[in-house]
């Protein structure tokens, strides 16, 4: 999901609901410790639909863990080869292209979790 305004809990808890939207399956989400992610509202929405989604926090101050770390080193690596960027537009239409390519490519999304510190997400 790219988003140009600031983190909200309603971002969060919009993402939240695209995931769970048309997954059959029960979800495992891990995060960090941004303050949105203990929100209140965050944590009833949580509650209401513990069937289906199940929210995981890393310890404090570690983001060598996070595997969301890994994605944002390879997509500062890699968007910016894809059309040139002029504009704030042109660098949203580049990282959404490269989010889907990863998104939907599972070897590389297998190759995150490859990576010692970030093994327990696998």
């Amino acid at each position: 999901m790219v988003f140009e305004e600031s983190f909200t809990v309603v971002i969060f808890l919009n993402f939240l609901r695209h995931l769970i939207y048309k997954s059959d399956k029960k979800i495992f989400l891990i995060v960090d410790n941004h303050k949105v992610h203990h929100a209140k509202k965050v944590q009833a929405w949580l509650e209401k639909n513990k069937e289906k989604i199940t929210i995981f926090f890393l310890p404090p101050y570690c983001p060598e863990m996070n595997p969301q770390e890994l994605v944002n080193q390879e997509v500062k690596s890699h968007a910016g080869n894809f059309k040139m960027m002029t504009s704030l537009k042109d660098l949203t239409i580049n990282l959404r292209y490269y989010l889907t390519r990863i998104q939907f490519n599972p070897w590389k999304i297998m190759n995150y979790s490859k990576k010692a510190s970030v093994a327990y997400a696998a």
